[in-house]
């Protein structure tokens, strides 16, 4: 019997009127529906967390946080066994609201998986390049296959309500005749599957 993994959606911006909303739903429902997969939503509007300025790094902080919401975004992260983090692209980066959350901790993101939906200029390609690069100095494993919204899917999200009709993001199965949305889910479950094994054998 396959074990129950838990993923969790990061909804990684704040802005108000943000579009995020619609994507990050719709990735937690197509998460839901995969057997022996336990999905939740963490959307960094729930968690206000006050900017960075610890005089230690997170990672001598022995997972113990002064500030509360802090410690609540750590035991939410320390829960998941893996993660999509759905993420705009600004200025050719991500959201500094984002960057602050995964500042903020530290070991309760290694040795977990972590994959990508985004959108906007590129398709979000450059936000998820740079996000890589942040991953993996957190000991985490970065999937190679990504989720960007094409611009017409964008645009037609963007009419609808929270959460959307899933049919809005059906390209993303079809695109090029490939389904990239399994194909995403299938890494992010191997390697989800893989590494917490690990995890538990120490």
């Amino acid at each position: 019997m396959t074990s129950i993994v838990t993923v969790k959606v990061i909804l990684g911006t704040t802005r108000e009127g943000r579009f995020g909303d619609k994507p990050a739903h719709w990735i937690l429902g197509e998460a839901a529906k995969l057997p022996g997969v336990e999905a939740g939503l963490l959307d960094l509007r729930d968690f206000p967390l006050p900017f960075f300025d610890r005089p230690r790094s997170p990672g001598r902080e022995g997972g113990v946080y002064p500030h509360p919401v802090v410690t609540r975004w750590a035991e939410q992260v320390a829960k998941a066994d893996a993660f999509i983090v759905v993420s705009p692209e600004y200025n050719h980066g991500y959201p500094a609201v984002l960057k602050n959350a995964f500042d903020h901790i530290y070991p309760e993101w290694a040795r977990k998986p972590i994959g990508f939906v985004s959108y906007g200029n590129a398709g979000g390609a450059r936000a998820v390049e740079q996000l890589r690069l942040v991953a993996v100095e957190l000991q985490m494993w970065p999937i190679q296959r990504a989720l960007h919204l094409p611009v017409e899917v964008y645009f037609a999200a963007m009419k609808e309500p929270i959460p959307p009709n899933p049919e809005v993001f059906e390209p993303l199965h079809t695109q090029h005749g490939v389904d990239h949305v399994v194909r995403f889910f299938d890494d992010l479950l191997w390697a989800t599957r893989a590494l917490k094994a690990a995890r538990a054998s120490g």
